[in-house]
């Protein structure tokens, strides 16, 4: 007996993947010294159990390479890509992006402005089931101006919006409409923001996430649980996204 026949078009397709992309302020915390708070920040990416994580104020290891081969991060299926902007009395110090997939593509963006703190982006492709997202994972500025001319940097590395694309991390814009958001959303288009800062009671949203398509992100939420309100003095920012979502 032949099956039924499938008119053309109508079979069943697999939903697009759903990505957990999360960024994550952990003021210096995961290689702290002091073991509580070190075992406080892994405790809460363990309970983001996200598929990609922007961290900004890291201290790695002064040993680091592209792949952590003694740490409880890499113990949970994380790859890292560092990003150091300086380095301090403990160490490197900067940006890093883990991965519970594939990373295929990796490029530094320095940020940095003369006179200001050296800031950085980091802009990697991750790969999984045959889908690749674009990552921007930035830490910006204290100052509006030095803000300003780092988004300008960012969207001019960019360029033209194409593909599957987020841009995320510590944008440290206090004003709901400051001129370094007015940039980026005049380019990704306007998205939800959540209080982050600080921790114990958040009041500003610090930590912001955009997508392109605008339509991929479905969900974005503070992580306030008791573990993030103490690990450091931002909590941190999730969103789901799906490409086909929009």
């Amino acid at each position: 007996m032949e099956p039924p026949h499938t008119p053309p078009g109508s079979e069943a397709s697999a939903p697009p993947p759903r990505w957990r992309c999360a960024t994550y302020n952990v003021q210096g915390g995961l290689w702290s010294p002091e073991p509580g708070t070190r075992h406080a920040v892994v405790g809460v990416l363990e309970e983001l159990d996200a598929d990609v994580v922007a961290l900004q104020e890291v201290h790695p290891p002064a040993t680091l390479d592209e792949r952590w081969s003694a740490s409880e991060v890499d113990r949970a299926g994380y790859q890292v890509v560092y990003g150091p902007t300086l380095e301090k009395p403990r160490g490197l110090y900067g940006n890093a992006l883990l991965s519970r997939h594939p990373v295929v593509a990796v490029r530094r963006i320095d940020l940095s402005l003369p006179g200001r703190e050296p800031r950085g982006a980091l802009d990697v492709t991750v790969r999984r089931e045959g889908e690749e997202l674009r990552v921007i994972a930035t830490h910006l500025g204290l100052r509006a101006r030095e803000r300003c001319a780092q988004v300008a940097r960012i969207l001019e590395h960019v360029g033209p919006l194409e593909g599957f694309l987020v841009l995320l991390g510590d944008i440290n814009e206090w004003q709901p409409r400051g001129t370094s958001l007015r940039r980026i959303e005049a380019h990704f288009g306007s998205a939800p923001c959540v209080r982050s800062f600080p921790s114990r009671r958040p009041i500003f949203a610090l930590d912001r996430v955009w997508t392109f398509p605008r339509g991929a992100l479905e969900k974005i939420e503070a992580h306030r649980t008791a573990l993030s309100a103490v690990a450091s003095d931002h909590v941190p920012v999730i969103a789901t996204l799906a490409r086909g979502a929009g």
